[in-house]
């Protein structure tokens, strides 16, 4: 991996765009041009769909050229092929609100990996429809917005959240075992901006107490599923998924344990992908590099 210089500043370009020929020539004999050295560089043509997938991290000179001047020199290249892009700096956090209820192990999984320097984001707010975890979430600095739901005012608090993602700037919203279904609308606001976790592979042992469902049918393997939100229930686009081996000696309690561990890793891990821009929603399916 190359290492920064001084003057030098790490950037990502994340373009995605119908196929052609010369589109990976065209980019990097831009960057080339402007002084960039590539270091990292990842492509994917889905033939199926017709659609180039691309990231690309590189160094940039900052002496040489203005990083604004290289961002808006990209434009003309990016309008040839029709492109739907992101340049930034790599380290620029992405703004984020998490979302709890009453159970805490995904959340403070990722508040260790946040204290860590494992997320690149920057969490604005925790959002929880139970005061339970104020007191952990204030403890680290973090505004505790608690929002109760009831059938009568789930379109008022609704409505908070909107205007939370709005005052804050922010581009994520983490449903760290939030046990609440958010409306066809809010979802439609955001497509590709709100992370879920899921207590097992998609689809499979819905509703309540899904360890124990899976105790009675004897199951062989649990795992975990972190997706992207759309108005369908627990059927978007999956990012990550956790998998763990068990046997006929797993209790419901053994099955819960281990289900909390691959509930923490999945989220995560689709998490740092997402933050890192390493995800691509392609249809009802994602492009993941890693």
């Amino acid at each position: 991996m190359a290492e920064l210089t001084s003057g030098q500043q790490e950037y990502l370009l994340k373009a995605t765009c119908d196929t052609a020929s010369g589109i990976v020539a065209a980019v990097s004999q831009y960057l080339a041009a402007q002084g960039c050295y590539i270091a990292e560089t990842h492509q994917f043509d889905d033939v199926e769909g017709g659609r180039l997938f691309m990231r690309v991290r590189f160094l940039f000179n900052a002496g040489d050229t203005r990083a604004e001047d290289l961002i808006a020199g990209f434009e003309a290249i990016a309008q040839s092929y029709a492109m739907q892009w992101l340049m930034q700096p790599a380290e620029q956090k992405v703004r984020t609100i998490i979302m709890v209820s009453k159970s805490d192990h995904c959340l403070e999984d990722l508040l260790y990996r946040l204290r860590k320097g494992e997320l690149n984001m920057d969490v604005m707010a925790v959002v929880s429809n139970h005061p339970d975890l104020r007191s952990r979430c204030e403890s680290e600095g973090l505004p505790y917005i608690y929002l109760p739901i009831t059938p009568e005012n789930k379109s008022e608090q609704e409505n908070k959240l909107w205007q939370l993602w709005l005052n804050t700037n922010a581009e994520l919203i983490v449903l760290a075992r939030y046990m609440q279904v958010l409306t066809d609308d809010f979802c439609r606001r955001l497509p590709g901006q709100i992370i879920n976790i899921h207590h097992s592979f998609l689809p499979g042992f819905k509703g309540a107490k899904p360890y124990h469902q899976a105790h009675d049918r004897g199951v062989k393997l649990i795992g975990a599923t972190a997706h992207y939100v759309t108005s369908d229930l627990d059927e978007g686009p999956i990012i990550s998924q956790a998998v763990q081996d068990v046997d006929h000696t797993y209790t419901p309690k053994m099955l819960v344990a281990t289900g909390r561990d691959t509930e923490t890793r999945a989220l995560a891990r689709a998490v740092q992908l997402h933050c890192e821009q390493r995800v691509f929603l392609d249809g009802m399916k994602t492009v993941v590099f890693k």
